[in-house]
């Protein structure tokens, strides 16, 4: 058979077998991500019928879907809302990294991983997954909760610390050491305020020179422009994903809404196949010695981020039930955990397995914590306020306020 037709076959195969799947996910109210992650185990290397003619063209679609994940992460954001999540949620955004990043490095210097590795898996256990708590907060019909403001701030300054974490991880995987990752942070960190600032002052401009009528014109313009800067990023070594987020936060307006809506199926596609390019780059036989860990940092992280989202929430004034259900709402892990992986898988093989059991848990996991949580710690606390207090008995004459009413107590000639 010729190549191109192999080809075809493979990838026009792999592409309706993602549609069906993911019809299937909708229907049961799951996210596809985890079906996308064992449709690649089982077409992968050690898999069931692994691919050969379209693995070339999925790497390089997977590299496109982490682009286009960022940057229609940026254009959710405008330039405002994060300078003003980050000056209100910062202490907030430091608890969840210190909570949940700090089980994913213990366990990497546990298992005998290096330093390194801990950088990368501590990002895996830190990031919660946005589109994934975007869809069970709109399933759920929480969206206009008081607490969901709380939810969506915490996952603003993960996404804006993303664009400080990536390029430092980055540069730690090139080994370069501890100068060169110094300079390649400052870097970020120049880029960062650089971007946020012209935004700020000058998103308009910027806006305007992308803007077009013409919904084609639009579409080439903006893909065309991230990709390019998403390269050029690559090779400053602040990674691609960075620069295509910095170019969703440099758009604002009607631009942003318009690119949003043009390249919002592009991104579903391509991130459908990021997914499975993931499980194609893992075997299978490695996941079964790492689901022990990755079961054991599951649930120790599910119970940090729980406790994430109750202090942030109890920082907004928010009650108990608010509070757990916010806490619930953050437990799923997802796409930027196995961006943070696949750059890792290089260097540290062995996270490859590891993330991949660990996200295939807490994505199944989070939908169910965000809509329990918070009706079955209430009920064990409701329990617990109903337990009788042993009380002492009253003096003579004392009146007790009884649910009848009032109830002198004492004895019978006092009365």
């Amino acid at each position: 058979m010729h190549d191109t037709t192999a080809l075809l076959i493979e990838l026009g195969a792999v592409i309706l077998g993602l549609g069906l799947i993911g019809r299937a996910a909708g229907r049961v109210g799951l996210s596809p991500i985890p079906l996308y992650l064992l449709a690649g185990l089982a077409f992968g290397h050690g898999g069931l019928l692994p691919l050969k003619a379209s693995a070339d063209f999925v790497a390089v679609g997977a590299e496109i879907g982490v682009i286009l994940l960022l940057l229609l992460l940026g254009l959710e954001y405008s330039a405002g809302d994060l300078v003003t999540s980050l000056r209100t949620q910062y202490p907030s955004g430091a608890v969840d990294f210190v909570l949940n990043a700090t089980p994913g490095a213990v366990a990497a210097l546990l298992l005998g991983w290096g330093p390194v590795a801990a950088v990368a898996l501590g990002g895996v256990t830190w990031i919660s997954s946005s589109g994934v708590v975007a869809k069970v907060l709109t399933d759920l019909g929480r969206l206009g909760n008081r607490e969901t403001p709380v939810i969506l701030g915490v996952l603003v300054i993960e996404d804006l610390a993303m664009a400080l974490y990536l390029p430092l991880l980055t540069a730690l995987l090139a080994g370069v050491g501890l100068a060169g990752g110094s300079i390649t942070l400052l870097i970020a960190l120049a880029t960062v305020g650089l971007v946020l600032y012209v935004a700020l002052r000058h998103g308009r401009l910027i806006s305007r020179a992308v803007s077009s009528d013409n919904p084609e014109m639009l579409l080439l313009v903006v893909l065309g422009l991230t990709v390019l800067v998403a390269g050029i990023a690559q090779e400053l070594q602040v990674s691609a994903a960075v620069g295509a987020f910095l170019v969703g936060i440099a758009l604002s307006g009607e631009v942003a809404e318009g690119a949003r809506k043009l390249l919002t199926p592009l991104r579903d596609l391509f991130a459908a196949v990021f997914f499975v390019f993931f499980g194609l780059s893992t075997a299978p036989a490695a996941i079964p010695p790492v689901l022990l860990p990755a079961l054991l940092l599951a649930l120790a992280t599910a119970a940090t981020k729980i406790v994430t989202g109750w202090y942030a929430a109890r920082r907004a004034g928010i009650g108990p039930r608010g509070r757990l259900r916010a806490g619930g709402a953050l437990v799923a892990r997802g796409e930027f955990s196995l961006v943070i992986a696949g750059l890792a898988i290089g260097t540290e093989p062995r996270i490859g397995p590891l993330a991949t059991a660990y996200v295939l848990m807490l994505v199944v996991l989070g939908p169910l914590t965000a809509r329990w949580t918070e009706p079955a710690l209430s009920r064990v606390h409701g329990r617990l306020l109903r337990r009788p207090k042993p009380r002492a008995d009253p003096p003579a004459g004392h009146e007790e306020i009884t649910a009848e009413g009032v109830e002198v107590s004492g004895p019978a000639e006092a009365r």
